[in-house]
């Protein structure tokens, strides 16, 4: 069996079951703790890319205006992912956080019609229109419209078309995202801690373990992806993703019991048939030897 498989399915079932972590940290403010991912990741990162040997890809980044501004708009789109999805898991939204992570790729194709003029052939766009009356639907059932899926959708888009153009690796890309945020981070932690909101040392060894913890939790997924990238087809990854969003749906509904009537099952089923009908477009596109027309960036 290749290998690939293995390191993507890890990377994606560790994604997927993320927020139990985060759940041990619930009642902390999800900013603190995205600030404190941002500086234990960076801490975490920096020495796997010297010892990778990938040190000359932050340099080539740092000293390139037009690489940086491209980065630094990926660290603002990831940070805000992070925000949300942490906000979401902690404050009982985790079923509608997944509902972001499976609009994602059909938000993608969205993203490279408007932005970057990519066409779709008719079945995608009968997956989209199906997708949307899935949302509106669920808009009904929740009683508000869905924003956290929708923000976390948008968002980890935003990302992937942010990073479109740059050819760094995995690992060297998140590390120089880090590197912008950490500043950022680190300024807010001290005004909190001098405010007296300061959570890390101040609420028991064992939490601010986690925090520190969440440096590991960050890069260690990242690594099974990236080694996933280079050992399997796009396209087996592209399905494999959904592994993660069906964990957390799984983990909000029987795990943590968060709300889920008869009404938000119909509404996730439409947005489940439309992601099949995406998928069997693109595997019959592979089939036939043809890149699909609308791209997606992890």
């Amino acid at each position: 069996m290749n290998t690939g498989y293995i390191y993507a399915a890890a990377a994606f079932i560790l994604w997927g079951v993320l927020p139990v972590f985060w759940k041990q940290l619930e009642g902390i403010p999800a900013t603190q703790l995205v600030a404190h991912r941002v500086v234990w990741s960076t801490m975490m990162l920096l020495p796997l890319v010297w010892m990778r040997g990938h040190a000359g890809d932050l340099r080539a980044v740092f000293t390139s205006p037009q690489r940086l501004f491209r980065q630094a708009l990926a660290a603002i789109f990831v940070g805000g992912n992070w925000l949300g999805f942490v906000w979401a898991v902690t404050n009982g939204r985790m079923i509608e956080s997944s509902l972001g992570y499976f609009l994602n790729p059909l938000l993608s194709v969205l993203l490279g019609v408007f932005l970057l003029g990519e066409r779709l052939r008719p079945v995608q766009w009968l997956a989209v229109a199906i997708a949307a009356t899935g949302v509106a639907w669920l808009a009904g059932q929740y009683h508000h419209f869905p924003w956290i899926a929708i923000f976390l959708a948008s968002s980890f888009c935003l990302y992937g078309l942010a990073k479109k153009k740059t050819s760094l690796p995995a690992l060297s890309s998140l590390t120089v995202e880090t590197l912008l945020l950490l500043t950022p981070a680190v300024v807010f932690l001290a005004t909190e801690h001098s405010a007296g909101r300061g959570v890390f040392g101040h609420v028991g060894r064992q939490t601010s373990l986690l925090m520190m913890v969440s440096g590991l939790i960050t890069a260690v997924p990242l690594l099974c992806f990236s080694a996933a990238a280079q050992r399997i087809p796009l396209s087996a990854i592209g399905l494999m993703q959904y592994i993660g969003p069906s964990l957390q749906f799984l983990l909000g509904l029987f795990v943590y019991g968060e709300p889920f009537d008869s009404g938000k099952l119909i509404g996730f089923v439409i947005v489940w048939i439309a992601l099949a009908i995406y998928a069997w477009s693109a595997i019959t596109v592979g089939r036939r030897g043809t890149a699909p027309e609308a791209s997606r960036s992890h």
